[in-house]
């Protein structure tokens, strides 16, 4: 015959395997969960990579392209710039009372314009 101390260790010991079984059906969980987690992420970083890649490689090439275009205009306003001064020096050398007179006229110009706008401020 069993007693009612012995029947309670029994149950006891029941819901304490239970318990151990649920919590190791739990954790299998889990671990399950996790490991498919890790292989979407995985996937994802596979099927993303590329295009980060491409991303990258055109955001590259447009920089590049940028500074080309850039170093050329550069070049050009150079050129025109030395243009424009070889002109004005030739017309200074072949005009010289000329190139004073409208030199003197800017100046003018300039300075009553500056004189005009702080007068007004």
């Amino acid at each position: 015959m069993t007693t009612p101390t012995a029947n309670g260790r029994h149950l006891s010991e029941d819901v304490l395997q239970t318990a151990a079984q649920a919590v190791d059906n739990t954790s299998a969980l889990a671990h399950n969960a996790i490991d498919q987690a890790n292989d979407k992420v995985r996937d994802l970083r596979a099927s993303v990579k590329p295009a980060i890649d491409a991303l990258t490689t055109k955001a590259q090439d447009t920089f590049r392209r940028g500074l080309d275009a850039a170093s050329h205009t550069s070049a050009q306003a150079q050129e025109s710039v030395r243009h424009y001064a070889d002109a004005t020096g030739k017309y200074i050398a072949q005009q010289p009372v000329k190139s004073v007179l409208i030199a003197a006229g800017a100046g003018a110009l300039i300075a009553a314009l500056l004189m005009a706008t702080r007068k007004r401020g």
